[in-house]
């Protein structure tokens, strides 16, 4: 290691080091210097001490007794294809009992600062580059999203905040309550925080109160009507702690962790009249094709865990879904199931920009306004401040100036595009102080479909939303910036940004500027809400949907029709669950994993 070049872990312990009383000094150090070796060790053995079970995935040989030990009659208990944020706690706790296999396409993300601190968030959503632990698409609306690849999931790539779903959805999707509360906790007493209110958090919180966004409920996970704080999975060092950590609750004698296994299908034995799958294709990073198979056991299963882009997208690829468009794409039917991909869903939001005459620190939402008219309000601060986020995009996170709607949508080459980038390199500094709040319909009633664009597993699908398309989607908007605007307006954040009350038309019209989409702008956006909504519609990352309950999966989300394959991730969910779906798609994966053990031992399963 040489001396010049110190790791970033070193900076952040000693820079720590400047809280603490020299009597801690030593301890500190120590605490450090593990850190330290943890994370480098992890650059090359993806941290052996506490994840000896995470491999490369080109050192996977089916005939190798490392991998086939595990497994019976050279074959695993369970693959989970995709270990995000359910996949992680899904696998974890299916290793107590049954030996497991562990598919991610991304990398670990315990050495990568873009991803362990809070004050690079922004920074890992603008790298596009091939090995970025978030794969950027754009929706056919227009609208800038981003996809995770990295294990751990998006639980690595998301503004952290952590809240449970309401009871009512715990209701509707049929589970048992009593798993769910002891799901939840499992999962908060490893990486969930209590977060140190920032000053624009606060700030947030006592306008939400003054526009009539009460009672305040204090601190809590629970979904409840009113103005809260919720729970953070960034520690109290801004450093994140992810799904992948859930990892270490696992049994290292029955689990395997392939990082770079890009799944290409899942294979079926089609011989029978209900096919049943058998295991597994995927490339290492190197390109090699590899087959991983189940044991041969009947409850022996498939498990596709890769979210609701990237499970909808593998059952087309492994042949189940519209016969129409697998034959179109020359994808050999499995199954037909015309509503693979359809009932695609994502929570639309539009955000208003909030000047202001200091410097902001870096905050993301810590403080969440549940209304009764169905929009979550929420806030963000103090990001793309530094030289180098501002030559990034990185959407609602910077006051992005000069639209890429002033390009016509014919003239949108990748050269244009990147010329508008480079363009705002010369943008001044002061543009990117300030803030931003957030105001996101909770149940759209819009939704839109997937399709594969080719049958290249690394591409993004087609996705379409279709935001707004039901008017009473439109009118949740206009409700929700007119609340954002009071906040906006409040006594509480004008003595906070020292910045005079903006006229709502002045405030529009900075928003306008800030929100980064694909969608053509309109003279009329700062007189008409409805106009404002659809110009500046963004995404907060809840889509959700493309394999649903009762239409592609059963209650148990087994794949209708075929054996040995069950799905569990967000993309069975007709709804994002809370304001923040993260807690809930990780508690499935332990809930999930719960449930099969004790369908499948009884008593004996022991958790």
């Amino acid at each position: 290691m040489g001396s010049s070049k110190l790791p970033l872990q070193v900076f952040f312990c000693f820079d720590q080091m400047a809280l603490f009383g020299t009597v801690k000094f030593f301890s500190l150090l120590v605490l450090c210097l593990l850190n330290l070796l943890s994370s480098s060790q992890g650059q090359k053995n993806f941290n052996a001490f506490r994840y000896p079970f995470i491999k490369r995935a080109s050192s996977f040989s089916s005939s190798s007794s490392s991998f086939s030990s595990k497994g019976s009659n050279n074959g695993f208990d369970y693959i989970i294809v995709g270990g995000g944020t359910a996949g992680c706690p899904l696998a974890a706790t299916l290793s107590q009992n049954y030996s497991v296999l562990v598919l991610e396409r991304g990398g670990v993300p315990f050495s990568n600062a873009n991803v362990s601190f809070l004050r690079n968030f922004h920074i890992t959503l603008a790298d596009t580059s091939p090995t970025s632990a978030s794969q950027a698409f754009i929706s056919t609306d227009g609208v800038l999203n981003a996809r995770a690849r990295v294990l751990g999931g998006g639980s690595c790539i998301n503004a952290g905040f952590y809240t449970r779903a309401n009871s009512r959805f715990i209701k509707s999707v049929g589970w048992d309550a009593k798993i769910v509360n002891e799901s939840y906790p499992w999962v908060e007493k490893q990486i969930v925080h209590r977060p140190k209110l920032a000053p624009w958090q606060s700030a947030f919180r006592d306008s939400l109160l003054d526009v009539g966004v009460s009672p305040f409920n204090g601190f809590t996970y629970d979904h409840i009507y009113g103005t809260k704080v919720g729970g953070t999975i960034f520690d109290r060092f801004g450093r994140r702690h992810t799904a992948a950590e859930l990892l270490a609750s696992g049994n290292p004698q029955k689990l395997t962790v392939l990082v770079y296994a890009t799944v290409q299908k899942v294979v079926f034995d089609t011989t029978r009249k209900r096919p049943k799958a058998m295991g597994v294709m995927f490339k290492d990073e190197n390109g090699n094709l590899h087959q991983a198979m189940l044991a041969d056991k009947p409850q022996s299963e498939v498990i596709l865990s890769s979210g609701a882009i990237g499970t909808p997208q593998m059952l087309l690829l492994s042949g189940i879904g519209p016969r129409v468009h697998l034959e179109k794409m020359n994808i050999p039917v499995v199954l037909e199931n015309e509503f693979v991909g359809k009932g695609m869903a994502d929570n639309p939001m539009n955000t208003v920009f909030v000047p202001s005459n200091i410097p902001v620190e870096q905050s993301l939402i810590q403080t969440v306004g549940i209304t009764k008219m169905g929009v979550y309000i929420e806030a963000s601060s103090g990001f793309g401040q530094s030289s180098d986020s501002i030559q990034c995009h990185h959407g609602i996170m910077s006051a992005e100036i000069g639209q890429l709607s002033t390009i016509p949508p014919k003239q949108r080459t990748p050269e244009a595009i990147q010329a508008y980038i480079r363009g705002k390199r010369d943008l001044p500094h002061e543009a990117f102080k300030g803030g931003f709040i957030l105001e996101k319909i909770a149940n759209p009633i819009s939704t839109g479909h997937l399709s594969l664009i080719n049958t290249n597993v690394d591409d993004n699908p087609s996705v379409t939303f279709n935001y707004f398309g039901h008017p009473y989607d439109l009118q949740r908007c206009v409700d929700g910036v007119r609340m954002a605007t009071k906040v906006v307006q409040s006594k509480h954040f004008t003595d906070y940004t020292r910045c005079d009350k903006q006229t709502l038309e002045k405030l529009l019209n900075m928003s306008v500027k800030a929100n980064v989409n694909l969608v053509p702008k309109h003279t009329n956006d700062t007189k008409s809400l409805e106009q404002f909504c659809r110009d500046t519609v963004i995404t907060i990352w809840h889509y959700h949907g493309g394999a649903h309950v009762g239409k592609v999966v059963g209650p148990d989300y087994k794949v209708l029709g075929v054996n040995r394959l069950r799905v569990v991730d967000g993309s069975t969910f007709s709804e994002s669950p809370g304001t923040n779906p993260q807690a809930t798609v990780m508690m499935m994966g332990r809930y999930m994993g719960v449930k099969i053990l004790r369908d499948r031992l009884g008593r004996a399963a022991g958790i």
